[in-house]
């Protein structure tokens, strides 16, 4: 993995003003990956997005750790439907042709 495209967790914690156990129950629960290089954690830059979810729902909903999982599953499925209807309408346009 690219180190260049790796965010310290210090850096996060500090910028959203959150501990680093959210980003231990995030890692345990398999939603970020966390990466040790020399006694610091980093994640990767393309699960930023991902952790802002997290703490909005954290901070503005008050959702715990297994609702939060739950809804980034589902936004998940959500974008993978969209995907393959995308894909489906594309085909049957066509056979409308």
């Amino acid at each position: 993995m690219n180190e260049e495209k790796l965010i310290l967790i210090d850096q996060l914690c500090e910028h959203y003003k959150v501990e680093m156990a959210l980003f231990s129950e995030l890692h345990d629960f398999g939603i970020i990956e966390i990466l040790t290089i020399k006694n610091s954690y980093f994640i990767h830059e393309d699960k930023i997005s991902t952790v802002e979810k997290v703490v909005r729902m954290q901070k503005d909903l008050n959702i715990n750790m297994e609702g939060v999982d739950t809804v980034l599953n589902l936004l998940d499925k959500i974008n993978n439907l969209q995907i393959e209807l995308t894909t489906v309408k594309n085909r049957l346009r066509l056979y409308e042709d």
